[in-house]
């Protein structure tokens, strides 16, 4: 008998939960992505062939390269990309689509020679067919569809560049009258004066309000003869992790305020705790990541109100509203948390996730012109005019800009409660019936933003984990990250869900039905799966 003559059993395959898992016999190994190249198989038995770190490794492991294994935890950081070096050097072009001397084209080289449109891009759609569905991807708060009008417009503007805005005069309109119109909706006290910037992101706009909570104490520091080399920041031990990026790129200490049991989003006398006269600011998060939900911005306000009337520090307030800026709003609209509170200097917002644009757009707005310093504004003449800029990134796409302007005229206020609070009734309707699921006790319901996440019960007899759902899960094409949480509560692992503009009640009666076959398959080994830590899918944006 030859020595692969074994049995190999699929792993956590697509199957009936009520039918018995049928064995499949090869008379060779599969050689699964290694194309028409056998892998370099040792005699192992099935079981310890399907065990993670043996033969079947680079399925479990993200991280793997076959020279240099990398571990995850604490250990060394490898990047993603090296699993591509187990790829042959070399592809074949499908031959109805190559000319002659297309039938092998370099992988990590430019070739020679190029090729017909048509096979250029069967080559790259052909390798985005291997994605996972983005209308399936309940991980990411960015938004995954759009109406087939504001598609038309993102191709008709997708080649100007926003920076040219003497070139382009009414597109630089635009995007300042997206600027008063969020100015307007946020209550500043003046929204046709102040400032604002639309950016790539939420990350490059929260980098910009810290740089200007920075540069405001600094320049407070130095009016009063007093040393700037030792700023900090306070926020949430949940906060998103950009600010932890800037806190480290721009040399500012992070005084974390931890979540816990009790507790679990950023206490106002934590915040008490944190803050002294070297604090540049405080971040509270309207809508964690972790969680979806709002952190108490009034509260913490009125703390650092009567911290003021006892030590005369006045410290200002970033709302980090990347997620709730466009849902508080419309939803939650007798929720005080903007500038209608004096402490708060400046908002971020993503235009990309509950603003209903597709990828690549931030907004940021100061509360008046005097909350940004004068000095971190740069004027240009080089592209056509004397123009101002204020951004970490130069040249960019209009097409999300006009998008935004696009969604405002398109939906009004009214539009955006209605697309808002359909997502909400989707959360409600998920978190309640999962809640009924044996093993699930909720943990945050979907009434803030319209996310929701639950965790295993404590105790539950279970030979798996919320690590091997969200990898059943993705065998019907959902994916749903599974997390611990920040310190303090990093042992307890959650799951999450984030509804957005396009998961429908059907939709999402789809995936309770495909959760709840998952579950059934999980239960019914009765014996523990192979597990280990470090191949542990953890993901959430």
């Amino acid at each position: 008998m030859n020595r692969h003559d074994k049995i190999y059993r699929p792993y956590l395959g697509p199957f009936d939960s009520y039918r018995p898992i049928k064995s499949k016999t090869y008379s060779h190994p599969p050689y699964l992505y290694m194309e028409d190249r056998p892998p370099n198989l040792s005699p192992l038995t099935p079981g310890k062939a399907l065990r993670p770190g043996t033969l079947w490794r680079p399925i479990y492991d993200p991280y793997y390269h076959p020279h240099e294994p990398a571990r995850r935890g604490n250990s060394k950081w490898r990047p993603r990309c090296r699993r591509q070096t187990m790829l042959p050097h070399d592809f074949s072009a499908n031959p109805p689509f190559a000319r002659k001397g297309e039938g092998s084209i370099p992988r990590y080289r430019i070739p020679n020679k190029g090729m017909l449109p048509e096979t250029a891009y069967k080559k790259v759609h052909d390798e985005m067919a291997l994605d996972g569905n983005a209308y399936l991807n309940l991980a990411t708060f960015v938004t995954t569809w759009m109406e087939p009008a504001a598609n038309r417009l993102y191709a008709e503007s997708v080649n100007k560049n926003l920076i040219n805005k003497d070139e382009y005069p009414h597109t630089a309109a635009i995007e300042e009258r997206c600027i008063r119109i969020l100015a307007d909706l946020w209550h500043s006290p003046c929204p046709h004066n102040t400032m604002g910037v639309s950016t790539t992101g939420s990350s490059e706009a929260c980098m910009l309000g810290g740089l200007a909570l920075k540069r405001r104490w600094q320049n407070t520091r130095k009016r009063q003869g007093k040393p700037i080399d030792r700023p900090n920041i306070v926020f949430s031990s949940a906060v998103q992790v950009v600010w932890k990026k800037f806190a480290n790129y721009w040399e500012v200490e992070p005084r974390y305020v931890n979540i816990t049991p009790d507790r679990i989003f950023m206490d106002p006398e934590g915040v008490l705790a944190a803050v002294d006269e070297n604090t540049i600011g405080v971040v509270p998060t309207l809508g964690v990541t972790y969680t979806g939900l709002y952190e108490p911005v009034a509260a913490i306000a009125k703390v650092l109100d009567e911290f003021q009337s006892r030590t005369g520090l006045n410290i200002p307030i970033h709302v980090d509203a990347a997620s709730g800026g466009f849902i508080a709003p419309f939803l939650q609209s007798d929720l005080v948390w903007d500038f209608q509170l004096p402490r708060v200097k400046s908002i971020n917002a993503s235009g990309h996730k509950y603003g209903l644009v597709y990828p690549g757009l931030g907004w940021i707005i100061w509360r008046e012109a005097e909350d940004l310093p004068r000095d971190l504004i740069y004027r240009v003449s080089y592209l056509g005019g004397n123009m101002p800029t204020f951004a970490l990134s130069f040249s960019r796409p209009s097409a999300q800009v006009l998008l935004q302007y696009y969604n405002f005229l398109r939906l009004g206020k009214e539009g955006y409660y209605k697309v808002q609070k359909a997502s909400q009734a989707v959360a409600h309707f998920l978190s309640k019936a999962i809640q009924t699921i044996g093993p699930f006790e909720l943990f945050t319901d979907g009434s803030d933003l319209p996310v929701f996440s639950w965790r295993l019960k404590e105790g539950y007899p279970s030979n798996w984990n919320l690590y091997d759902l969200s990898q059943q899960l993705r065998t019907f094409g959902w994916q749903v990250p599974a997390y611990p949480l920040p310190p303090d509560m990093e042992n307890v692992t959650i799951m999450r869900v984030v509804v957005r503009n396009g998961f429908s009640m059907n939709m999402a009666q789809l995936f309770l039905m495909n959760l709840i076959q998952a579950v059934s398959f999980l239960d019914s080994f009765n014996r523990s799966l192979p597990h280990d830590p470090k191949y542990d899918i953890s993901f959430h944006h």
